[in-house]
């Protein structure tokens, strides 16, 4: 459950008390504060969902694992919707947002297309993250068995398997009660078909949906599941009385709330949830003691020991045949082996045979270091495994191009993910997609071969998907990106010489410059953030989604002096010929700009200004302009 779904006090309470049983409490979408990173507080599963709400370098260097929820169990195949009078200063600090501006998570992962993509998405937070294990959220539906065998080949250490129910009970009341079968069946369905695969030792099994006792934890033990997952009953004992307006924001108890007035109400300790834990585990250990089994292990995927009560079966019941369920596989050892885990061969990457080495001895500072490197498209998430190690030295405190990497070449995918500030990664050649993946300060430099004969600023030099979910930093690219460029953009500042389709999708933050053409669909489901298009021909208004965003002149002082510096600082990091035309004639080019900035986006940042000239202090601001924001 997301830190934003329920409150601050709440979700701190759930992780103390899992870190202290030695279980593992789950961040959600949501992000986590700083504060509580590496501390008693610190959630031990960071979730990455279609959102990437506070995904940085720092969030995933936490985690001991990383999640992937490809899928909520209550509802299936939706995406997400924070509405605005949900997302406080401290919510929008967390996701990197505006407070009062709602917050929308895509239905899909846009970086995850097929069972390849799903498997590179792996590889990126694996490097991100070496140490944690990465695992893939499915839900209970027809069909999850095949789904299941190819997360285990694309290398997850766990798969989870959701149920419909459970949860805080915010999502749509026609998916609560329409949406989504029990756990049961699709536990059943993945142990099965990772069997029939010669998978089941390569990954965990998790399922979730609303377990509330040590008997349907045997239950769920017997189908297949090693692990287990608790939401609704943990957030009982902490004084939830189910009053089912967790969509509302008005939780009497201060649990789904982010009133402070609400929240006063709370009145959870860890204590509570662990002594919760402790009778659960309690129950389990009696049957496994009746069955005679001494452990958990002996324990999972064994169906002979659940049998049908016939005299407590009703007539509509006994219409359905459960013998599927329950279907032995003819394997004694049928569970999670790491002998058999997945070996993703990091120590061949670059990133482990030039650029660690580059660093210095633990417990040294950093000092300024230049390198020149040759890449292909088959190394992949260059300078991921880089970042992640300086994050875990020395968090966001180095200072801009403390680390210099030139490289030459084509890019493989997901080039700079995840890439942390003080690292700059100059690429003179091509980048395929996910390029700057979840850019976390760091800066991307991509400008064509300099003896290359055509032109640049006519020609696709990065792929799709580029600047997904970055929540800062830089990125110039001189030349034509792909599709999606900059979606559920949070901070980033990128120039790019042109785009193509669903440009800025779902953007909530940062300044995107395009000296080109771009595709249709612009700035769809675009919330927040300002962009800046070149549009010569004046035709730009067929091409942007006018939903949530106004196209306007730039006229304003402040707008001009933005543009100008950033068209200045892409010229001098790429070299670009199209940038340093414009900047010779800008005053007679400026007409031919268009700033594209979300109606919601631009009333906030007036009022925060507002209250700020009168002497409040930034924070005081925001939330007087979220508490002003309707009148």
């Amino acid at each position: 459950m997301s830190y934003g779904s329920i409150s601050e006090e709440a979700h701190r309470c759930l992780a103390v008390a899992m870190n202290r049983l030695g279980g593992k409490s789950n961040s959600g979408e949501g992000g986590e504060e700083p504060s509580r990173l590496g501390t008693e507080e610190n959630s031990a599963i960071k979730q990455v969902a279609s959102g990437r709400f506070g995904v940085t370098s720092e969030y995933l260097v936490s985690a001991s694992e990383i999640q992937i929820k490809l899928a909520q169990g209550a509802k299936p195949g939706e995406g997400g919707h924070l509405p605005g009078s949900k997302v406080w200063p401290w919510i929008a600090r967390t996701r990197h947002s505006t407070p009062g501006v709602a917050l929308i998570s895509p239905p899909p992962h846009h970086d995850i297309y097929s069972i390849e993509d799903l498997a590179q998405l792996i590889y990126d937070l694996k490097c991100a993250n070496e140490n944690a294990d990465i695992s893939v959220k499915l839900v209970s539906e027809a069909g999850v068995g095949t789904i299941a065998a190819g997360v285990a080949k694309a290398g997850a250490q766990t798969v989870l398997i959701s149920g419909y129910d459970g949860g805080t009970g915010a999502a749509p009341r026609s998916s609560i009660y329409n949406a989504g079968l029990p756990w049961e069946l699709g536990l059943a369905e993945a142990h099965q078909s990772l069997i029939a695969n010669g998978l089941r030792g390569r990954v965990r099994l998790e399922t979730d949906g609303k377990l509330m006792t040590g008997r349907d934890v045997a239950i769920a033990c017997m189908l297949g599941a090693e692990e287990f997952g608790f939401a609704t009953a943990p957030l009982v004992c902490l004084g939830c009385v189910m009053m089912r307006v967790c969509n509302l924001d008005t939780c009497p108890m201060g649990i789904a709330t982010q009133r402070p007035e609400l929240r006063k109400n709370f009145c959870g300790k860890p204590e509570y949830v662990m002594n919760f834990m402790e009778f659960v585990a309690q129950e389990l250990r009696m049957i496994m003691a009746k069955l005679g089994v001494r452990t958990v292990d002996e324990l999972v995927g064994h169906t002979e020991y659940l049998h049908i009560l016939p005299h407590q079966i009703t007539q509509r019941a006994a219409m359905v045949d459960v013998s599927g369920i329950l279907a032995r596989c003819g394997e004694e050892n049928c569970h999670y082996d790491p002998a058999q885990r997945f070996d993703f061969k990091l120590d061949t990457t670059l990133d482990k045979q030039v650029l660690l080495p580059l660093l210095p001895k633990k417990g040294k500072p950093a000092v300024q270091k230049d390198c020149t490197v040759d890449i292909s498209c088959s190394d992949r998430a260059f300078g991921t495994l880089f970042g992640a190690e300086i994050t875990r030295r020395w968090g966001g405190t180095l200072e801009d191009d403390t680390y210099q990497i030139h490289c030459r070449g084509g890019a493989g995918q997901s080039f700079g993910a995840f890439l942390p500030k003080g690292v700059t990664l100059s690429l003179e050649g091509d980048s395929n997609d996910y390029f700057g993946k979840g850019l976390s300060g760091g800066r991307l430099v991509v400008f064509a071969d300099r003896a290359g004969t055509f032109e640049p600023a006519e020609n696709v030099i990065i792929g799709n998907v580029a600047l997904y979910g970055a929540t800062s930093g830089s990125a110039f690219i001189s030349g034509i990106a792909g599709e999606r460029f900059c979606v559920r953009n949070s901070g980033a500042i990128a120039v790019v010489e042109g785009v193509g389709d669903h440009g800025c999708e779902y953007m909530t933050g940062g300044t995107v410059v395009v000296l080109g053409p771009t595709g249709r669909n612009f700035a769809a489901g675009m919330s927040g953030g300002v962009a800046y298009v070149l549009d010569p021909e004046h035709k730009f208004y067929l091409r942007v989604n006018k939903e949530l965003v106004s196209v306007e002149a730039v006229t304003q002082k402040q707008d001009i002096s933005r543009l100008r510096e950033l068209l200045q600082r892409h010229v001098v990091f790429t070299g670009s010929k199209k940038g340093r035309a414009i900047l010779e004639h800008f005053d007679e080019r400026l007409a031919d700009f268009k700033k594209i900035i979300p109606y919601d986006y631009s009333h906030m940042l007036q009022l925060i200004g507002r209250y700020e000239a009168v002497g409040m202090t930034r924070d005081e601001a925001e939330l007087e302009a979220f508490l002003k924001r309707g009148e």
